[in-house]
């Protein structure tokens, strides 16, 4: 299937984590996980569980978790046009952590509003920074 002309890359964060995979799992699998380093949620580590992102000033954004393999995938749907996929890799030094986040499109909006291209380039200077809160929080 080809991407529409007006689709915008996806988000791609990479690095590795100085821990094994069994450490870094719960960080991105659990609601008290993704709260030490990214937002407060109620997630669950269930395919088709419908959750609540807790986003501060943008309110609450619901999600539903679409794929679980434990200790290697976690994707689930964002809002109405995001998916946001962790990957762990066990390594010799510790856990290849992949992020992605895709969904975005320069013809739509956000629920709130702004234009996704907007939105795209402030969300990937974030999850930079959000990456690296991971890292520390697996320490």
């Amino acid at each position: 299937m080809e991407s529409s002309p007006t689709a915008l890359p996806d988000i791609k964060e990479e690095l590795v984590l100085m821990a094994p995979a069994e450490k870094v799992w719960p960080k991105v699998s659990t609601a008290e996980g993704l709260g030490s380093w990214f937002m407060p949620s109620d997630l669950e580590p269930v395919e088709g569980q419908e959750f609540t992102l807790e986003a501060g000033p943008f309110g609450q954004s619901p999600c539903q978790v679409i794929e679980v393999k434990p200790q290697q995938k976690l994707a689930f749907r964002w809002g109405k046009d995001w998916t946001l996929t962790f990957e762990l890799a066990e390594q010799a030094e510790g856990t290849h952590f992949t992020l992605i986040h895709s969904g975005w499109d320069a013809d739509k909006l956000t629920e709130f509003g702004q234009a996704h291209a907007v939105i795209r380039e402030r969300m990937a200077q974030g999850w930079a920074g959000l990456v690296q809160k991971l890292a520390e929080a697996v320490k």
